[in-house]
Parts: structure tokens; C-alpha cells; sequence
């Protein structure tokens, strides 16, 4: 018998062993950004006493919501747990006007069934490492600059993730730097390697000069929307190999679409 449950931090052993499962890149932080009531939830499926599958989901005031972390256990799949999880997240997101994620090709089947459709492709690129000679006018992120990054990240994003964005800059600040004319990135440790992104630059000289000022000696991944391929082109002049497709997906009207032809890297599938 198959129980839903809210997760807590007590459960995020349970959170990581199902992320190692499937071969995903979370750590505890991660999941954490799920669990504060004001701006999210994650709910965790138990079969016969033991962790099967887990769904989260933030808000992104005033114009959607999120729906990521949708895993179930391999030994489980086929079952309808993802099918029940998705039920649940989405009459706890019933007063949203829209709710966006980002799709596996293994998961677009599910979220199709549900309404979803599509926005835009996406494409995971990785490399062994990031050593590149730094571009000159590109600068770490002081705390100082905060704001105003999350006031243009609420316009470009099309909502309010200054909470995530936050996040992520305190975890890694060595991997938080800005460029000409407003350009930021930002980045994360992972389990199996550094996720850069959020990158937002008004250009693509502008974005491939904040990655030359992120350095990471070990493996590292970044997804891109697939908007430019001359920017596909220069991630692989820099080392990155395209590892992987997946689609970003709605289900209702977005009233802010943003300017996604401004966002260069997403902050991570599980974060938009």
C-alpha cells in the first residue's frame, strides 16, 4: 500500500537515496530550498514502509509555480506512485494560474497526461572542468549587489525566485560573478558535479565572458536553452560536450513569459 506524505528535513536521507538512484546531482541544500512553507512543499510516497518517490514544488509569486524533484524509485516504476505524487502536488498548486517544469524525455509521457505542454527545448552540456582565461570587466558578487540582481532577475525570469537565487549565492560564492551592462551568473556543488546557472547577459560575448571567471577543477555541468546555437557552439570551443535533451513545460497561461532570450543557462530542472 502506497502512502503520500508532506516531507520534512528528517526525510531528506530518503530525498538523496531516490536523487543517487536515478543518477541526479541534489544535495541536502537542494532539497532544502523545498521545504519552507512560505514558498514551497515536497511530498514523499512510502510503499510498504520504505522511501518510493518524492514530488516538490515552489512558488514563484505573482505569476506561477514550479514542479520539480518528480522521482520514483526504480524498483517501483510502472506502478502509479508518479502518477499519485502529481496529484497531490497539483491540488496543493490548484490556485496557481500557471505551473512550469523542466521534462526528461522519460517524464514528458506523465506530464502530457496531465496537461502539459511545451515551451521551449533545453540541452544539458558537461566538462571535466572549467579553466578558462579570465574576460576583463567580469567581477565576483558582493553581497551588495544582491538586489538589484534580484530586481533584474524578476524581470527576465518573469517572477520573484530571489529565495533560490539566494540560495545559491551563499552556497557558492566563488561561482557568483557579474559582467557589463547587468550579466550575472550564478552556480552550485553537486553530487556528481558543479551545476552553473542561472546565467542572464545581454549577449553571448557577455555570457561566455562570466563563465571564464568561474573555475571549477572538477566536473561541471550547465543547461542551456536551446535559443542559440552559436552559444552551443562556443560551450563546446570551451570544452563542454552536449550530454542530454529535455523540455521545459506548462500547464496554463503564463502571463510573464520574461525574456528568456536573455537566459543564457537555467538555474538547474529542478529550479527553472
Amino acid at each position: 500500500m502506497t502512502a503520500i506524505r508532506r516531507m520534512t528535513a528528517g526525510d531528506l536521507e530518503a530525498g538523496l537515496r531516490l536523487c543517487r538512484l536515478s543518477r541526479w546531482n541534489q544535495l541536502a541544500e537542494d532539497w532544502l530550498c523545498f521545504l519552507d512553507p512560505d514558498t514551497g512543499g515536497a511530498w514523499l510516497a512510502e510503499k510498504d514502509g520504505t522511501a518510493a518517490g518524492t514530488v516538490a514544488v515552489l512558488r514563484y509569486p505573482p505569476n506561477f509555480a514550479w514542479l520539480s524533484m518528480m522521482l520514483v524509485d526504480p524498483a517501483h516504476r510502472g506502478s502509479g506512485i508518479g502518477s499519485q505524487l502529481m496529484e497531490v502536488a497539483l491540488s496543493f498548486l490548484a490556485d496557481e494560474p500557471c505551473i512550469r517544469l523542466d521534462a526528461t524525455p522519460s517524464g514528458e509521457t506523465l506530464y502530457r497526461r496531465f496537461g502539459f505542454v511545451d515551451e521551449y527545448p533545453l540541452a544539458r552540456a558537461t566538462a571535466s572542468s572549467l579553466q578558462l582565461t579570465p574576460s576583463a570587466g567580469v567581477r565576483a558578487i558582493g553581497t551588495g549587489d544582491l538586489p538589484s540582481i534580484f530586481r533584474q532577475d524578476r524581470v527576465v525570469f518573469g517572477a520573484d525566485r530571489s529565495a533560490v537565487l539566494e540560495s545559491l549565492y551563499r552556497r557558492a560564492p566563488h561561482l557568483a560573478v557579474a559582467g557589463p551592462d547587468g550579466a550575472y551568473c550564478l552556480g552550485r556543488p553537486g553530487y556528481l558535479y558543479h551545476q552553473i546557472g542561472p546565467i542572464v547577459a545581454g549577449s553571448l560575448e557577455a555570457a561566455a565572458g562570466l563563465l571564464t571567471r568561474c573555475h571549477c577543477t572538477g566536473p561541471v555541468a550547465i543547461d542551456v536553452p536551446r535559443h542559440s546555437p552559436q552559444w552551443i557552439r562556443w560551450l563546446g570551443s570551451a570544452g563542454f560536450t552536449v550530454e542530454r535533451h529535455f523540455l521545459r513545460m506548462r500547464r496554463g497561461v503564463n502571463p510573464d513569459p520574461g525574456q528568456p532570450q536573455r537566459q543564457f543557462a537555467i538555474a538547474g530542472p529542478e529550479f527553472g
